[in-house]
């Protein structure tokens, strides 16, 4: 549906509590911004939700003019997911409570909320979920992908904390969900993303975390990098889970933390979050790694877990063109760091990056089919990181880059993260689920027929099913 009358949109506007956005309105560019500049699209509609109310008016709406619907948290998808071209956006970013049942632990947390929301909530009693690394992350997105943060080797991933939601149906329902009331609807929330409805609010269990954590920074020149990376290797091989570890091989980010004269220099950086009870248990596991050669910056040191969760969120600032790919992989072997290290020192922009993340631990101790998060016997995820300014004309370049890089790791990859997914299409999607895919599809046709929640990594249920992959 390209048109809608103004009969249609007076209607809708009406309806809601906040506001209807339409191409006509002065704030329209501005309201379908995302922050990946790379995307670029035109709703027809834009629905600032102030309440569960707005969100089942804006869903029928869209239901019965059969426009698709993309539902907006925190825009901080790469793909674009929060935003459409001819649609109707349910933009959440208006309902960002967090409420913290301590008695319980849990905390109920609305759909629009973004991850410093969380954790700043949660910190106040020292208690904690898995969340993204950057604090500016939307909640929604992250956590119906998967989610991959500092904790995930003690306390599972964003998914495995995922204990209850309310869900706003293609037919304007409201689904309160748990293991009780729709045992299978939680397991497709768990990790199959927003194909199902609107999460207007999830549930999360939470763990004694903080309010002081050992973490910070370690950085090496990208020259001694596959020594370092050979010795991070050995050292996590017998890792406690509470100690969590992502390397980043880039060029140095100018951030708070990093003193000015190594921003732009060719480095190898791990950041470390150990969120035991006994930090100087983390200090003594970690001495051998910190030992290593000359430390640019050795900044480990107790820090409080809100400010850990800020570290880097300069370095994927709103505004920027990104591109990314990644893989699941199992272990650091001689010939993936070769890769690793050969493909980083080509890269071609001070904002690109090559996270690794460090998985196993109480991710791997949840069944395979246990959510629809998968696969779980991954040692590693590496993100292809690409990122530049816009408006220069060299995207091929930055894209180039990123592909080169993905097709060198795919002779090692084991699996895919859905939430890295970019513009690998329906296919990719059925690839990265594997065998999930059947069941997946089964739960989408019985709660979106008309595939009316499109805009995600879109479990399209018109796809041909050809069985187990």
């Amino acid at each position: 549906m390209d048109t809608l009358t103004t009969g249609d949109t007076d209607k809708l506007a009406g309806a809601l509590h906040g506001d209807l956005i339409t191409p006509a309105d002065p704030g329209y560019d501005e309201a379908r911004r995302v922050w990946n500049a790379d995307i670029d699209r035109r709703p027809l509609l834009i629905a600032r939700c102030a309440d569960v109310t707005d969100v089942r008016a804006a869903v029928v709406f869209a239901a019965e003019r059969g426009l698709p619907v993309a539902v907006r948290g925190g825009g901080h998808s790469v793909a674009g997911h929060g935003t459409c071209d001819g649609g109707l956006v349910v933009d959440l970013r208006g309902m960002r409570s967090v409420e913290i049942d301590i008695d319980r632990r849990l905390a109920h947390v609305q759909g629009g909320a973004l991850w410093q929301d969380v954790d700043g909530a949660g910190q106040a009693h020292g208690l904690a979920t898995t969340g993204g690394i950057v604090s500016e992350t939307g909640v929604g997105g992250l956590a119906l992908g998967g989610g991959i943060g500092h904790l995930m080797r003690r306390c599972g991933l964003t998914v495995d904390n995922l204990v209850e939601a309310d869900v706003v149906t293609a037919d304007g329902g409201l689904l309160r969900v748990d293991e009780t009331t729709d045992p299978e609807l939680l397991w497709g929330l768990r990790g199959g993303g927003g194909n199902f409805g609107v999460v207007v609010r999830f549930g999360f269990r939470l763990h004694e975390v903080g309010p002081t954590v050992l973490g910070g920074m370690i950085i090496h020149p990208l020259d001694v990098a596959p020594r370092f990376l050979t010795r991070y290797r050995d050292l996590i091989a017998d890792a406690p889970d509470e100690l969590g570890t992502i390397l980043n091989l880039r060029l140095c980010p100018p951030v708070p933390a990093v003193p000015e004269h190594l921003h732009g220099s060719p480095v190898v950086a791990l950041n470390v979050c150990w969120s035991g009870a006994d930090p100087e248990e983390g200090e003594r596991f970690l001495r051998p790694l910190r030992a290593f050669g000359s430390a640019l910056l050795d900044s480990v040191a107790p820090m409080p877990y809100v400010d850990l969760q800020r570290t880097v969120d300069r370095t994927s600032p709103p505004g920027k063109e990104y591109y990314w790919r990644s893989v699941d992989f199992g272990t650091l072997d001689d010939q993936v760091i070769d890769t690793v290290v050969e493909h980083a020192s080509r890269i071609t922009s001070p904002l690109s990056a090559v996270p690794i993340y460090h998985l196993g631990g109480a991710i791997g101790r949840v069944p395979d089919d246990g959510t629809a998060f998968g696969p779980r016997h991954a040692g590693h995820n590496i993100n292809m990181f690409g990122a530049w300014e816009p408006g220069r004309g060299d995207r091929d370049r930055h894209v180039g880059w990123v592909r080169d890089f993905s097709d060198a790791m795919a002779p090692h990859a084991v699996g895919q993260y859905v939430n890295f997914l970019n513009d690998e299409g329906s296919e990719g999607v059925r690839a990265a689920y594997g065998r999930r895919w059947r069941r997946l599809v089964d739960l989408k046709r019985r709660l979106d027929p008309q595939n009316l929640f499109r805009f995600n990594f879109n479990i399209d249920p018109g796809l041909p099913d050809e069985g187990d992959r």
